[in-house]
């Protein structure tokens, strides 16, 4: 019964991280396409709500619930699946916490712009242009993690 719990508590946060992540980083990149600074001081604030509400505890939640599954069920580390699981984890952290530093500094950015009524400064869609590849790099990760999960390859 503690296996069935935990797997779900770990499915359940694995979607709100990857529905959380993908949701948020969709309504900010097309806000930033359209260019328009009420738009995106409106997007990059509430992304970052979100990140700090919804993903960091799913990203803290799945590391706890997947090795407590892996100790339960007497799984190695050395399995291919699980060490290539765990290394995708790691990267796609590694790609994350950029962006979140990235959407808190463009979030700044947005709304003083909108405040005092000038253009997003050039920097702002240098981070634009990291955010977007740093994120396409984390969310194909978790989704081979996703595979990876399901598949268990040997």
């Amino acid at each position: 019964m503690d296996y069935l719990i935990l797997e779900w508590v770990h499915i359940v946060s694995s979607t709100i991280l990857f529905g959380t992540g993908i949701g948020t980083a969709f309504f900010m990149f097309m806000a930033n396409r359209r260019g328009e600074i009420a738009g995106i001081a409106f997007a990059t604030r509430h992304a970052v709500i979100a990140d700090w509400v919804f993903t960091t505890p799913a990203v803290i939640i799945q590391p706890v619930t997947g090795l407590w599954m892996l100790f339960i069920a007497q799984y190695s580390f050395s399995e291919p699946w699980i060490a290539g699981a765990l290394a995708l984890y790691v990267f796609a952290g590694a790609c994350w916490l950029p962006v979140v530093w990235m959407q808190i500094k463009m979030r700044d950015m947005a709304q003083e712009a909108l405040a005092t009524g000038q253009p997003l400064p050039p920097i702002y869609w240098n981070m634009e242009r990291w955010w977007t590849g740093l994120g396409c790099a984390a969310f194909s990760a978790i989704i081979v993690i996703f595979y990876l999960m399901i598949a268990k390859p040997g």
